[in-house]
């Protein structure tokens, strides 16, 4: 037979896929695992989201939508971005698509060619390398250190610039670290992108989860200019428990929606239009419980981080957003635990499993190979459980 693409064949599977395959096995054979890998709340979809999701059905709404989506949900998502970001936009501005993720795939495919630069701040989502080179795009990967709080520093992303260069992704709050930009941070990089021409695919879906009284700032509110060469990608997934109804929206100027509308049009089309009702129900309607959500989370937070840190030979910052936190393991490797030589956060990950019975995500395919990430989207039970194995594991 002939060979297969070239480009699909080059695409690598997650590198979190083995620890998460092996605590899957573990937990069907019994084991007491916990799991700290998701990257969804454990909360249910609120009850008045579900029953729209349940009126679409009886009502007959199973049809096709047109390839951007509902209109009632592109207005929905316009209303939802004025009143949380002071951003006006139209409908026919506005993308819906099957999740984020797929709003950022759209997004590339809309702006590149073959071998157009895309700078990518680590530690990073480790989709969005994969994403960039199955646009076309080559990755240029520049390091946020942990002691700038993982955030991209000015000098690093011009230093990286060159007349290839097309697109800046910046993930804000961020995963994996969950932290913050300020509007100061962000003018700096915006600067940056308007002197050398730069678009900018936004992914704010953790927007509402934002701690310690701090206010997020959207990217694309920094200014007129920079807002007609931003992508904002954003979504009902984390904020709303609703990462199974796969839907998410991006935001751009209409030539750019209109180019992302016709990609649809050609390959997947619309979300699943009862996903579509319910979403809108999310948008437009109460807030309350989105905001019991977040206060929980910080709850969370505040106990993993305080625990993390008063244990001998890891570290982590406090972040301010998302729900995660990086667990520098830098003090461990070299070390032997259990019988096992701790080499990066692969080997540490796969022996806290093995040995440990907590399942975490190691960052190496993330850009920090001595990292590896928790998720507090699961219960304080959990998170209490997990603090205490880990304390045990590092004590062997």
């Amino acid at each position: 037979m002939k060979e297969l693409s070239s480009r699909a064949t080059a695409v690598q599977a997650s590198t979190t896929i083995a620890i998460d395959s092996m605590y899957k096995k573990m937990k069907m054979e019994g084991i007491d695992v916990i799991g700290f890998g998701a990257g969804e709340p454990d909360f249910n979809t609120p009850d008045p989201i579900k029953t729209a999701g349940i009126y679409a059905i009886e009502a007959n709404m199973t049809r096709y939508t047109p390839a951007s989506g509902l209109e009632s949900l592109r207005k929905a998502v316009c209303i939802r971005l004025e009143e949380d970001c002071g951003l006006l936009y139209a409908p026919n501005q506005i993308v819906a698509a099957s999740g984020a993720k797929h709003n950022v795939y759209i997004a590339l495919n809309a702006l590149l060619n073959p071998g157009d630069e895309v700078i990518l701040p680590a530690p990073f989502w480790v989709s969005y390398y994969e994403m960039i080179l199955m646009a076309g795009g080559v990755p240029v990967i520049v390091s946020a250190e942990e002691a700038d709080d993982f955030k991209l520093s000015p000098s690093a992303l011009e230093a990286a610039i060159t007349p290839r260069t097309k697109v800046l992704i910046l993930n804000n709050p961020s995963n994996p670290t969950g932290m913050l930009y300020t509007k100061e941070e962000l003018m700096d990089v915006a600067n940056l992108c308007l002197k050398h021409d730069l678009y900018v695919i936004a992914d704010e879906i953790y927007y509402k989860l934002v701690y310690d009284g701090m206010k997020f700032v959207s990217f694309a509110a920094l200014g007129d200019e920079i807002k007609e060469r931003t992508i904002l990608i954003n979504g009902v997934s984390k904020s709303y428990a609703m990462t199974g109804w796969r839907v998410g929206y991006a935001a751009a100027n209409a030539t750019i929606a209109k180019v992302m509308a016709n990609y649809l049009s050609h390959s997947t089309s619309a979300p699943s239009t009862i996903s579509q009702v319910a979403a809108t129900e999310a948008l437009i309607g109460s807030q309350t419980e989105i905001e019991t959500m977040r206060v929980e989370f910080e709850t969370r937070r505040n106990y993993m981080v305080e625990r993390m840190n008063r244990i001998p030979g890891v570290s982590c910052r406090m972040p301010h957003g998302a729900f995660y936190v990086m667990m520098n393991l830098q003090q461990l490797v070299g070390r032997t635990i259990d019988g096992v030589d701790i080499k990066d956060a692969d080997t540490f990950a796969s022996a806290f499993l093995e040995k440990g019975l907590v399942a975490t995500v190691p960052c190496t395919g993330f850009g920090a190979p001595h990292h590896v990430r928790w998720s507090y989207a699961t219960s304080m039970e959990n998170i209490k459980e997990g603090m205490d194995r880990l304390e045990r594991f590092l004590s062997k």
